[in-house]
């Protein structure tokens, strides 16, 4: 492309030289306009034939660009707020009701996320693209180690290898087996794997997976159900840690609830479990557990769309008061689970007093007024 462009100058020069005797003042002008634009046009291919060469020109382009965003972010949106706690604020108020409020400071974090998205217009796609995978990375490698654990397989589960997840699989086969049917039973399972007519897997069955114990009571398919121990797993390991998913019994109050009540503090997230959490994790589980490999909201013949939309409506659509008390209990021990039990509300005001910051505030309070009254 160089080659050609010089050839265009000596052409145009050879014109030019041409026509010296009778100069005219317009016509120089706009030569040594489109000579200027020439040159330059010239140094920017060789520049971009440099770079090339050089294999630097997507990666310095992508680079640059996104080292200025950057900056964009700490000048223009909030200095000191991380983007993923203006993103946490935008998740939580998906799940408030119109009676709840909000503080100074979750106002101001709401105020930077619209400013952010309304300056980086990519961001919320990207964001979501990029949080959503990386839950699926790091959720495939441990729902293997989860499963190979508990189970013992004959044919352990291969994170590496999606083709050894799903219903070939006796393991993964029995976690996403639907609630109505006995895994053990060989005619159930061959009717699964073979897709025969009255053992299609669709989203209208709740897997297994989601039951404690694994296992349902069909008089009634309530009961243990959103208990089950790789669904809250999974859960600790994206919204806590995957370290603190290895301990899941009793009410998180241990070595854990420091650490993360500390993290639940700095995300603004952790007052409490929410539908839409439990769904995402739930469909995060299944995606794992079974041998897509990669995401789509339909899976054969289960509807990944509806499957969310299910879990949402059980907690958020309970038909009577007597329901939405039971779920509102099974969202409790939702948070208890995760977040650990926090005992500080039952404190009592009395034992507060005593306790030595106050009763230094006291104390020096009465020193204060001791000097004040002394002659």
């Amino acid at each position: 492309m160089a080659h050609i462009e010089h050839g265009g100058d000596e052409g145009f020069i050879a014109q030019t030289e041409g026509q010296l005797d009778e100069p005219s003042y317009e016509f120089t002008a706009e030569a040594e306009a489109l000579h200027a634009r020439q040159r330059r046009r010239i140094a920017q291919l060789e520049e971009q034939l440099e770079a090339l060469k050089a294999g630097r020109a997507s990666k310095e382009r992508q680079t640059n660009y996104y080292i200025a965003e950057g900056r964009a972010i700490r000048r223009v949106i909030s200095l000191f707020d991380n983007v993923e706690d203006l993103v946490t604020e935008n998740d939580r108020r998906y799940d408030l009701s119109d009676d709840d409020e909000n503080n100074v400071d979750q106002d101001r974090l709401q105020v930077g996320y619209i400013t952010l998205t309304h300056t980086l217009p990519w961001f919320h796609k990207k964001a979501v693209e990029m949080e959503y995978g990386n839950d699926c990375s790091k959720l495939k490698t441990l729902i293997a180690e989860w499963v190979n654990r508990e189970f013992k397989p004959d044919h352990p589960v291969d994170p590496d290898d999606k083709h050894s997840h799903g219903f070939s699989n006796d393991a993964c086969g029995r976690l996403l087996c639907p609630a109505e049917f006995d895994w053990n039973n060989p005619v159930i399972k061959a009717g699964i794997r073979d897709r025969s007519e009255g053992y299609v897997v669709t989203d209208l069955s709740f897997p297994a997976f989601l039951y404690d114990k694994y296992q349902s009571n069909p008089d009634d398919l309530e009961e243990g159900l959103f208990k089950g121990k790789i669904l809250l797993q999974g859960y600790k390991a994206v919204f806590t840690s995957p370290s603190s998913a290895k301990d899941i019994e009793g009410d998180g109050d241990g070595a854990d609830v420091i650490r993360n009540n500390r993290l639940t503090k700095k995300s603004f997230a952790g007052i409490k479990v929410t539908p839409c959490s439990i769904a995402y994790i739930a469909c995060q589980v299944r995606i794992g557990l079974s041998s897509v490999t990669s995401w789509w909201s339909i899976d054969g013949d289960f509807d990944y769309i509806q499957f969310w939309c299910t879990i949402i409506d059980f907690f958020e659509k309970p038909p009577g008061q007597d329901v939405h008390r039971r779920v509102e209990k099974l969202l409790e021990w939702w948070t208890r689970k995760v977040f650990g039990r926090n005992h500080r509300d039952d404190i009592s005001s009395a034992a507060k007093a005593n306790m030595s910051i106050n009763t230094l505030a006291r104390q020096r309070a009465q020193r204060d007024d001791a000097a004040f009254d002394s002659p």
